[in-house]
């Protein structure tokens, strides 16, 4: 495999010149004590994984109960050398910008500058409404990540930031301590205008299915076909203008020594009927079969969307951990 990990993208030209290397990332769905912190993130550093990642949820649904992300990543860095830290994502409504903004520059200082800053519009209405937080429609809520992307990029640059939009004002603020890079901006995106929001102002673009106005995520077996993917990338490269942004996705293996019955079973197991194996096996962000079959499709899948950024749950790192040293490069 060594000949292929660094050759130039194939059909669709979605990037230039030579490929980005992978990157994999552990979310920490099951941390719920100290202990799990400390032992899942030393866990993450030993096997490989270059990132540890928490949700931000303050409901017990979808993912069970979460520590607070920002202290609890802060936490992490003291007991880790060199994996990186990153929210995935946080929800832009529960936090000021400029509050955000001191926040991720004191974490990144305090962690050696390891911190990634995952933003998104926020999305899960029954949090909202469990807070007694107004779940304002999605125009207006992506209207806000807008602004604060702005804000965000702007403080941490280490810039004087002056702002006056329809949902924020600043006005002469600089962050402390001050950065010495910006840390990278991240934006899980489904919708058009989201990816296109995301290709504007974030470094890393995680590609995801649409949010829905009930407060879901889609689980409509066409947001997971390759041609709504390709599409979502094509959007995500036409808003960045030429810069060069990292591609990722969260997804859950399923390990076998036959991809097909693998496949079989994730399509049992979404809801779609065994008869989907098929869909399951060309979906970007399925990945099924034994290690080596698992690395083949993200090298085939880099080359044609450009995905170089994994994440998975911690539930599979160990049995993941198998295909790191196969696209290591």
């Amino acid at each position: 495999m060594s000949d292929s990990r660094q050759r130039a993208s194939g059909g669709g030209g979605m990037l230039t010149g030579m490929t980005r290397n992978f990157r994999f990332g552990v979310v920490g769905e099951s941390i719920r004590s100290a202990a799990d912190l400390t032992a899942t993130a030393r866990r993450a550093e030993d096997l490989g994984y270059d990132v540890l990642v928490l949700r931000d949820h303050f409901v017990s649904e979808p993912f069970g109960d979460q520590l607070a992300p920002m202290v609890a990543l802060a936490s992490a860095a003291a007991v880790t050398s060199t994996l990186r830290l990153g929210t995935m994502v946080l929800a832009n409504d529960y936090r000021h910008p400029v509050l955000l903004a001191k926040e991720a520059a004191t974490l990144d200082h305090l962690s050696g500058g390891r911190f990634e800053l995952g933003v998104g519009a926020g999305w899960l209405r029954d949090e909202y409404e469990a807070a007694g937080m107004p779940f304002d429609g999605a125009g207006t809520r992506v209207d806000r990540l807008e602004e604060s992307l702005q804000i965000l990029r702007s403080l941490l640059g280490g810039r004087k930031t002056d702002f006056a939009g329809d949902h924020y004002r600043v006005g002469g603020l600089t962050a402390f301590p001050p950065p010495g890079r910006r840390p990278p901006i991240v934006v899980g995106a489904g919708s058009r205008r989201m990816l296109g929001i995301a290709g504007r102002y974030a470094d890393t673009v995680g590609v995801l299915p649409r949010a829905l106005p009930d407060g879901t995520i889609s689980e409509e077996v066409t947001e997971r076909r390759p041609a709504t993917i390709a599409r979502k990338v094509a959007q995500v490269r036409e808003a960045a203008g030429g810069r060069d942004v990292e591609l990722s996705m969260m997804v859950t293996p399923a390990f076998g020594p036959d991809p097909r019955r693998a496949a079989a079973r994730v399509a049992v197991l979404r809801g779609w009927g065994a008869s989907a194996a098929g869909l399951v096996l060309g979906m970007p962000s399925q990945f099924v079969g034994p290690p080596e079959h698992i690395a083949e499709q993200m090298l085939t899948r880099r080359d044609r969307y450009g995905f170089t950024y994994y994440q998975v749950p911690d539930t599979v790192m160990d049995e993941f951990a198998a295909v790191i040293p196969l696209l290591a490069g």
